[in-house]
């Protein structure tokens, strides 16, 4: 049933993407365009959604002799979990935060940021691994991607209506609608957010539990996110909004970020199921 949601979804952003293709440049042109782009996305995101993901956040490859303490961490979470080793990433920022990606289990990467490593202690940060290779585990990763990448590409569509709105041609049937560049630069962006909410916030309670069960410790899990919380307020990951819904915990401060567009569950939320979880497991 969570794959028949997911395709849906996934088409719905790729159906939003054809037609402010079509609304911005107009015609039976604009609506093939649309096809395309929207076929191009999928694909070279099925296909290179770690690189992009990776590319976004600035994260560099890290080798064991580099981080000995991760590299056993994740070893040790995959052995548990029945998984192959992805690869390791270090992202060079403050922010504490981290995500996974990949189109499967066996092309997969982990990346955290310096600021996690120097934030959480070690039980603290083993649960934010098991999140992460819960999602791998789940196929959740290639899902947030392509969301992510079709995501970026209906921002950038929007952001090029605004334009198209003061240079759009005159009196050609063929050119750009008005009415739909509008709806286009104030309807699109809501419209591709609420369709990434709906992919991204269940499959963090999802994460959460897998992530639990795999470590045998929920309020460590729970605990790592009340400080990173703490952190996202007080040091917000710039990075392109669209790659939001990958990371752990948003990457924005605000109370905005707490309300109904937030690509995250509330933190308080997560917490509390966690250690609901923790009772249960303990009984």
């Amino acid at each position: 049933m969570n794959q028949i949601k997911t395709v849906v979804l996934l088409a719905l952003l790729s159906a939003l993407l054809i037609s402010i293709s079509y609304w911005v440049i107009g015609g039976t042109w604009g609506a093939v365009i649309g096809v395309a782009l929207a076929a191009a996305t999928n694909l070279g995101s099925w296909f290179y959604s770690d690189r992009i993901a990776l590319s976004a956040y600035n994260a560099q490859p890290v080798s064991y002799e580099q981080a000995p303490g991760l590299h056993n961490m994740v070893q040790q979470l995959c052995d548990r979990g029945n998984l192959p080793m992805p690869g390791i990433y270090i992202i060079p920022t403050q922010s504490a935060n981290a995500f996974a990606t990949g189109r499967d289990p066996q092309h997969a990467a982990v990346a955290v940021t310096e600021g996690i490593l120097e934030l959480l202690p070690e039980d603290e940060l083993e649960g934010v691994i098991a999140h992460e290779l819960t999602h791998i585990k789940n196929r959740d990763t290639l899902t947030q991607a392509v969301a992510a990448t079709v995501g970026g590409a209906i921002s950038a569509l929007a952001n090029f209506a605004t334009y198209a709105m003061w240079f759009r041609g005159s009196g050609s049937d063929r050119g750009p609608n008005p009415l739909g560049l509008l709806l286009t630069v104030i309807l699109a962006p809501i419209a591709a957010t609420v369709i990434q909410l709906a992919i991204s916030r269940t499959r963090e309670f999802s994460a959460d539990a897998g992530a639990a069960k795999l470590t045998g410790n929920p309020r460590g899990l729970a605990q790592a996110l009340q400080r990173l919380d703490s952190n996202a307020r007080q040091l917000p990951m710039g990075a392109n909004p669209a790659f939001e819904p990958l990371l752990i915990m948003h990457g924005f401060s605000g109370q905005m970020m707490s309300n109904l567009f937030s690509t995250h569950p509330s933190t308080e939320a997560r917490i509390q199921a966690l250690l609901k979880l923790e009772q249960q497991m303990s009984v």
